[in-house]
């Protein structure tokens, strides 16, 4: 056993010292695994972004309430007489203070005694970037307790919109990619202008790619009177328990069906939707890459194996067994494909790591993200790369280990 493992590792270095005779088709080798992992670390890491700004919006303590048996805000739609009922039921009459009714729903009050709640509208908006390209935006029009329902969102610059007024606060996002998005300045949504009074960040969540302003001034530029398609709440003590309470009470309300939802699992449903279409296309397209870079492998190695043929001959006939030189043909395919993993591992890392993009979020409007590469993406693309080498040398090894001594030494005699 051991004459064989000094076997293995002398034909090991004589492969790997006949390398500098090899060099630019043993590259192309290590470039072509590296394209592989790099394309996939980037659909890879467009997801992880994808998720990451998505469950960043999310809260375990915020519940959202729609209507009209839909999980998602577009196509929602949340009656006056609901509101006005569950505001009763909390003992609020227009969602205002009034100490004297204690009977719960599961939803909080503010430090002012009034319901954690805000009404919401999300409009569909058309800008234009600084090449001409046309983009649509998310303007949601919320209460003025809307943005405190946003625990990790925050004013940069400027002020909150004011009730009532045709004024926004626009997301970190929207204001580093689109030019005219500056405070102070005014832009025209539709056929009214509306001023930017501030700035805000949310930790990098989908938040950031949406524009904030007054409900009632969105209901009436876009004649929205008196349509909510959403009611975000925070929820009262533990949220299961306040989650179950506001749900009994929003079942027993009469006409439109309401269904509470997770804020998390809101988002963190749309998320696995948008992922599940990223890896869609990421895989099968690195797969086909891989295939490509294997079929080179192969092609390399066999050039490898066609060019130490003599080398080969002569250490059988010296007395070395076929797995030495199967083992040291497969272990120099799998180590130059781990050189390309781990190129292109680097490349993506510093490529894509922190890269912005773009896609379409919920309610069919554009959401910024920041491509995020983690370990396991490096991971999973490196093993793929890694798979280049190990399914590429196979059979190269095998043909050095079946490899006719004498045929080889005539035909390099």
């Amino acid at each position: 056993m051991s004459s064989v493992l000094k076997q293995i590792f002398l034909m090991i270095r004589v492969n790997l010292g006949s390398l500098p005779r090899r060099l630019w088709i043993s590259l192309s080798m290590v470039l072509s695994v590296a394209l592989v992992v790099a394309v996939l670390a980037g659909f890879l890491a467009m997801a992880r972004g994808f998720e990451a700004a998505l469950a960043g919006a999310g809260s375990p303590d915020i519940a959202v309430v729609l209507g009209g048996g839909t999980t998602q805000e577009t196509g929602s739609e949340v009656p006056a007489e609901a509101i006005r009922s569950l505001a009763a039921m909390s003992g609020d009459t227009g969602i205002a203070r009034n100490p004297g009714i204690t009977r719960n729903p599961g939803i909080a009050r503010d430090g002012a005694g009034e319901l954690a709640l805000s009404r919401e509208i999300v409009v569909p908006v058309d800008v234009r970037q600084g090449d001409g390209a046309e983009h649509t935006l998310s303007l949601r029009g919320m209460d003025v307790a809307g943005p405190a329902l946003r625990e990790r969102a925050g004013l940069s610059q400027g002020r909150l919109f004011s009730p009532g007024a045709r004024e926004i606060v626009v997301g970190a996002r929207i204001a580093d990619t689109f030019p005219g998005f500056a405070v102070g300045d005014t832009i025209r949504f539709g056929a009214l202008d509306w001023r930017i009074v501030g700035h805000f960040t949310s930790g990098g969540s989908a938040f950031e790619s949406e524009i904030w302003a007054d409900l009632e001034a969105v209901q009436s530029a876009f004649d929205r009177h008196g349509q909510v398609q959403s009611l975000r709440v925070r929820l009262d003590g533990d949220p299961p328990g306040a989650l179950a309470a506001l749900r009994e009470r929003l079942s027993s309300l009469p006409g439109t069906p309401l269904a509470a939802v997770p804020e998390a699992d809101l988002y963190a449903g749309q998320a696995e939707r948008t992922e599940s279409l990223i890896r869609l296309f990421g895989w099968p397209i690195a797969l086909l890459m891989a295939v490509g870079a294997a079929a080179g492998a192969l092609n390399t190695m066999m050039s490898s194996v066609s060019d130490r043929a003599r080398e080969i001959a002569t250490l059988r006939l010296l007395g070395f067994a076929r797995l030495p030189a199967f083992t040291a043909t497969w272990v120099e395919a799998v180590l130059l494909s781990a050189l390309g993993a781990a190129a292109g591992a680097i490349a993506s890392r510093l490529a894509f790591d922190g890269w912005q993009a773009s896609t379409m979020g919920a309610n069919n409007t554009k959401m910024a993200f920041q491509l995020v590469v983690t370990p396991d993406v490096i991971w999973t693309a490196g093993l793929l790369g890694l798979a280049v080498g190990v399914i590429g040398g196979a059979l190269p090894a095998l043909a050095a280990a079946r490899l006719p001594m004498r045929v080889a030494l005539r035909a390099r005699g």
